[in-house]
């Protein structure tokens, strides 16, 4: 038999480590790329390709038929009045997530990492939860929205989790509104001030202070 009519686990590197055939499911240039795209929900193809610039349309069918094949991804239809085929997670797909915080958090320490190149709006928001101090968000309690360009997203900060979703919720107790995702990045994890940066915040600034101090890059690792 095959390697392909056997499936994806043993294609690349026969071996029955679980390492490898997540790997093999999700190793693939853009792969996990269109995953974290898809982690608050399903997107149109055409919105796939505006965050994923770098991706061609011959290669993105290629990946999202690769992980619909494997179970990550799953197609639907959007409802009237526009119907649009929709690519989003099954409840498998979504459980990628902590894999990517951690990838990102890991490489994020490294003195190699460049944050100044595009950004995202999913990739933002998935870095918040990412590097979310959570003992120093100890009880403090938030609903914030987010319009990054023309995305919206609403993170609900309680318990020391943050959850967040798309679309932007009433009567926030913080919003930030950016042109795009490394301005917020700028605010966030620079230290640049929002008049500077463009960003206009609504809402306490003293709780807007005490809500960015929340997150953090990770420190390089000491060099030995």
């Amino acid at each position: 038999m095959s390697v392909s009519a056997k499936g994806p686990h043993g294609r690349w590197y026969g071996d029955a480590c679980g390492t490898a055939f997540g790997l093999e499911l999700l190793g693939e240039r853009w792969s996990l790329l269109i995953v974290r795209e898809l982690m608050f929900g399903p997107r149109r193809f055409t919105d796939l390709r505006a965050h994923l610039p770098g991706i061609s349309a011959k290669v993105l069918t290629e990946r999202l038929g690769g992980l619909e094949a494997s179970g990550v991804v799953i197609r639907s239809t959007a409802p009237e009045p526009t119907p649009a085929r929709l690519y989003g997670l099954t409840e498998w797909g979504y459980r990628a997530e902590p894999i990517i915080q951690e990838i990102g958090r890991w490489a994020a320490a490294s003195p190699l990492h460049d944050p100044t190149l595009p950004l995202s709006p999913a990739s933002f928001m998935l870095s918040l939860r990412t590097m979310l101090d959570v003992g120093a968000a100890g009880d403090m309690e938030a609903v914030v929205t987010f319009a990054i360009d023309t995305a919206r997203f609403t993170a609900r900060l309680a318990g020391g989790a943050m959850p967040v979703s798309r679309g932007t919720a009433a009567s926030p107790d913080l919003a930030f509104e950016a042109a795009s995702a490394p301005v917020l990045a700028g605010l966030f994890y620079g230290g640049k001030r929002p008049e500077i940066l463009g960003v206009d915040v609504i809402g306490d600034p003293n709780l807007a202070e005490s809500f960015i101090g929340l997150f953090n890059l990770p420190n390089p690792p000491a060099q030995r």
